[in-house]
């Protein structure tokens, strides 16, 4: 059995995406970033970078993967969808991958941070993450010109950008302009497993959503 510990984010979306589109059993633990608990001993002793999300096989000795690209691949390749199996495949959704985790997370991340937790307000700093996240999505915008997907077929890649893109307005990223990158939006957001995974851990009120990623984002600055 596969357990997933996770909260209510974008790299715990990835994960809870997938897992519905692999249609396997799984449990789930959910986190309370609020009180840290992904900071308690017992947790780092799974995953010693305190954060979420983590997953744990349960058939495979009670081996834990943390880093959520790291357990997408495991994933894709225990259950073999979603990742290529000839090489040029597999580099191609494992280099889009690497840089959803490189690039357009970390900058995301920032923008979200600066625009929405900081309570000192950097225009300089503010103007650079947005920047940078909006380039990113042109990046996307320009390859999605070439085909329905970001590595060919829907793969793991597009698993790991659909919960940042989806996060644009909260991140005070302008999607506007970019056609290719709105029409994958649409078409990822529309599958029933996209929309079954968005929903676990249970979702707060977008009110209750709104505090409580302002409380959370505020306990990643103390």
């Amino acid at each position: 059995m596969l357990e997933l510990l996770t909260s209510e984010t974008p790299n715990g979306w990835k994960t809870t995406i997938l897992l519905e589109e692999l249609g396997v059993p799984y449990t789930v633990r959910p986190i309370s970033l609020t009180n840290r608990e992904q900071k308690e001993a017992w947790y780092l002793r799974l995953n010693p970078n305190g954060r979420i999300p983590t997953l744990i096989d349960h058939d495979a000795g009670d081996f834990a993967v943390f880093e959520s690209g790291a357990i997408l691949i495991y994933l894709a390749e225990k259950f073999g969808r979603f990742l290529p199996a000839d090489a040029a495949g597999r580099s191609r959704v494992i280099q889009w991958l690497m840089w959803q985790m490189s690039g357009l997370g970390p900058m995301m991340g920032q923008a979200t941070v600066f625009n929405r937790y900081f309570e000192e307000k950097l225009p300089a700093v503010i103007d650079r993450y947005t920047r940078e996240s909006r380039r990113l999505f042109e990046v996307m915008d320009a390859q999605l010109a070439h085909g329905d997907y970001l590595a060919g077929d829907y793969s793991i890649a597009d698993i790991a950008c659909f919960p940042w893109v989806r996060g644009h307005d909260w991140a005070c990223i302008d999607m506007s302009g970019l056609p290719h990158l709105q029409r994958w939006f649409e078409t990822v957001g529309a599958r029933p497993a996209v929309q079954r995974g968005l929903l676990i851990p249970q979702p707060p009120t977008a009110e209750e959503m709104a505090e409580k990623t302002t409380r959370q984002g505020k306990n990643i600055l103390a």
